[in-house]
Parts: structure tokens; sequence; C-alpha cells
């Protein structure tokens, strides 16, 4: 973070690190959607597409609430399609779309992505605490 950043008195919801790192989760996400196989074309891919991009469209839209309970609600939104997606890599396991190495390393990601929403709604809980 320069010191322009640093600075701002106005951050928006992709200054934050865990919709950075959604963004890039999102990314490799549509990159095995695109390798799926045909049959998959009107099934598994649109669902695979809507819930990779409501991680991070909840991200957002908590963001840019007043209250943060509500924030807090739009991230365990994100947290649902997050979990969403895991499964649908269960589902690319399972079928035997893709090489094991190659799924389990995104459910790794997906995982540690998980591990920040919650961290990132255990620091709005502690904010909305101190604020009361």
């Amino acid at each position: 973070m320069d010191n322009e950043e640093k600075n701002r008195k106005f951050w928006t919801f992709e200054d934050l690190e865990i919709c950075r790192k959604a963004r890039e989760f999102r990314t490799k996400i549509y990159e095995l959607i695109g390798q799926l196989p045909a049959e998959e074309k009107y099934n598994l891919d649109p669902q695979m597409k809507r819930s990779a991009v409501s991680i991070t469209n909840n991200i957002a839209e908590g963001h840019g609430r007043y209250l943060s309970q509500e924030n807090v609600q739009f991230c365990r939104q994100s947290r649902g399609s997050l979990k969403e997606i895991i499964d649908d890599l269960n589902v690319c396991l399972d079928e035997e779309y893709f090489a094991e190495d190659y799924i389990n390393r995104l459910k790794t990601e997906g995982f540690e992505l998980l591990k920040g929403i919650n961290g990132y709604i255990k620091y709005l809980n502690c904010r909305k605490k101190e604020s009361e």
C-alpha cells in the first residue's frame, strides 16, 4: 500500500484484501468452467458462474451497507456461495472431469478464502462491539 492509498479518507470494497483474493479465486474458477465438458454447458457451467460471481458481489454489497450487521449478513451469503463452489468442485472430481491434484488445489484455495471471509466477519463483529 503506497502513501496515497494510506491517506485516502474513503475506501471502497475493492480495497479489501478479501475482495482481491475472492476476485483471483473467481478468475481461476472461470478458467476451470471454460474447460468443462460440453454436456455441462447448461448445468454445472451456469451454476458455478452464479456462485463464483455471488462471492464477490455479496462482499461488495455488504461493504455498501451502513449497518455492520447487514455487512456481516452479506458476507455470510458470500461464504455460502463459496461453499457451493467447493461442492461443485467435488462434482468435477467425482465425474473425473479434471485431475485430482488440480481440483484439490482449487479446493484448498477455496478453504483459505473461507478462512479469510470468516476473519472479515469476525473483524466486523468486533468493530460493532467496540462502537456500542
